[in-house]
């Protein structure tokens, strides 16, 4: 019968584990809202990869989604950019930058809160990941 030490082992390596399947911290969906007061908010969805290189991903899946043009992840302080283009509904383009910190690194529904800037539109924005 193995000693307690060959548990302990057993315990540690299944918490390791499983931490390390959770994969790149940004990749999943990640769903919240983002707007310019506590009352105004726009549902807002991300689906992030990380594809070996580089974080890649869409705002919004679906017919109209948007994709990313850049995801920047700063590790040093979690924090992340994402970058893209859209078309407002008059057809009109606009550029979208939403700057935010990752918190609850450890757990899996972690959580990026931060600035949102949707063409002259500035916010807030708050994404949890499903």
């Amino acid at each position: 019968m193995p000693g307690r030490a060959y548990y302990l082992v057993l315990l540690i390596s299944a918490a390791f584990g499983a931490f390390a399947q959770q994969g790149h911290p940004l990749t999943g969906t990640w769903s919240g809202d983002w707007g310019t007061a506590s009352a105004q908010r726009t549902a807002v969805t991300f689906v992030l990869n990380w594809d070996g290189k580089s974080v890649t991903g869409i705002i919004n899946p679906g017919p109209d989604s948007i994709p990313l043009a850049g995801v920047y992840l700063d590790v040093t302080n979690w924090t992340v950019r994402f970058e893209a283009d859209a078309k407002e509904a008059s057809g009109k383009p606009t550029h979208i930058m939403a700057e935010g910190k990752l918190e609850d690194i450890a757990s899996y529904h972690r959580i990026i809160k931060g600035t949102w800037q949707q063409g002259s539109a500035k916010g807030d924005f708050r994404l949890t990941r499903d």
